[in-house]
C-alpha cells in the first residue's frame, strides 16, 4: 500500500511541472521565475534523485528524475533568457 501512496504522490508532484515547463518553453518568458530558488530546488531534486537510487526506492527514483527534467528545462531557459 505505501508503494501505491508513493507513486500516486510522485506522479501528482511531478505532473505539477508540465503546465510551468509547457508555459516557459511555449513563451520563451521566464521573467517571473526565481533563478535562485529554481537553482535550489533543481540541485535538492537531484539530491532527492540520488538518495532514492542508495536506497533503491523506485517511487522517489522515477518522479525525481522526471522532475528533474522538467525543472532543468525551466531553469536552462532562464539562464538563457535572463
Amino acid at each position: 500500500m505505501e508503494k501505491i501512496i508513493g507513486l500516486v504522490a510522485a506522479f501528482l508532484t511531478t505532473a505539477s511541472f508540465v503546465p510551468q515547463a509547457v508555459k516557459t518553453v511555449r513563451d520563451k518568458d521566464t521573467k517571473g521565475i526565481s533563478l535562485a530558488m529554481y537553482s535550489m530546488f533543481t540541485a535538492g531534486i537531484l539530491g532527492w534523485l540520488i538518495y532514492g537510487i542508495i536506497i533503491k526506492d523506485f517511487p522517489i527514483i522515477v518522479a525525481n528524475s522526471v522532475t528533474l527534467i522538467f525543472a532543468s528545462v525551466i531553469l536552462v531557459m532562464k539562464l538563457i533568457h535572463k
